[in-house]
């Protein structure tokens, strides 16, 4: 496979198929991005795909100070922070709002199949994706950036333009924000103060559509097993329990090819009306 540098010099001197090649190869990289900033598989591919278009119409800019993927997260970073419509998203959701919600609606244990476990995992996903929601935007990005994408340090302050200690201090309280939640309140993470609640909440999610069986998340191959996350997360230090949840989830992918858009991108820019 070609370095993507010598990739990337080939697209912005209006080499068509070294510039699909450069979607291609980023793209799950952004929706990976998205998703978790989202918690929305539907938000995040909308996301990608304005992401992508600005990647591809700033490419010129890109002048090889920095890696690729560095700059490629920058663009990313931007328009997850200060788009409109993802704003727009952003409900004000509080870890204790939160709380209420996943006592809301608890079934009796026996309310759900007890050998769902393919739902179950759905909703152990899509709760543990929705409780980076409770941080707010710029304590979200640094988590994701680096705890669960595992960034190094010099990297995201690069993507974020952010002192290292403004950094530092913005993953370590978002970090003791999840962890303190997902001890009280996730038996997934603490089996042994608390049982996994999701089969009993089961019933109200899929009711409130908060899960879609039709368009599951933990689709891939890849995603761990209902039962295998409880094992794995209980066999995890304690103050890393939280964390661990948060890592196993599907290798995300971008569900959707890019390159027909892009096809029409090019054609725009090629016949300007």
């Amino acid at each position: 496979m070609r370095d993507i540098q010598n990739v990337v010099r080939a697209a912005q001197q209006g080499d068509q198929a070294a510039l699909t090649e450069v979607v291609s190869r980023i793209q799950d990289t952004i929706y990976k991005l998205s998703i978790r900033m989202l918690a929305d598989a539907t938000a995040a591919e909308d996301a990608t795909q304005d992401i992508l278009v600005l990647v591809i119409t700033r490419l010129s800019q890109f002048r090889g100070d920095s890696r690729f993927s560095t700059w490629v997260y920058r663009v990313a970073v931007n328009h997850l922070l200060t788009a409109r419509k993802i704003r727009a998203r952003e409900f004000g959701l509080t870890f204790e709002d939160f709380a209420d919600d996943l006592e809301d609606g608890l079934h009796d244990s026996d309310a759900a199949d007890p050998t769902d476990v393919v739902m179950f995992n759905e909703l152990r996903v899509a709760c543990t994706m929705a409780m980076l929601l409770c941080l707010d935007m710029d304590h979200r990005i640094a988590y994701v950036l680096g705890r669960i994408l595992e960034l190094s340090q010099s990297e995201a302050i690069e993507i974020l333009g952010l002192p290292a200690a403004t950094y530092r201090k913005r993953v370590s309280r978002a970090s003791a924000k999840v962890e303190a939640f997902t001890a009280q309140r996730c038996g997934v993470v603490s089996p042994d103060t608390a049982k996994c609640a999701c089969p009993r909440r089961l019933p109200r999610a899929l009711e409130m559509q908060r899960i879609d069986p039709s368009a599951p998340l933990t689709q891939c191959r890849d995603t761990p097993g209902y039962y295998d996350v409880l094992r794995e997360v209980s066999r995890v230090e304690e103050s890393l329990r939280g964390l661990c949840a948060q890592k196993l989830v599907p290798e995300f992918r971008n569900p959707r090819s890019f390159s027909d858009k892009l096809k029409q991108i090019l054609t725009d820019r090629t016949n300007p009306v």
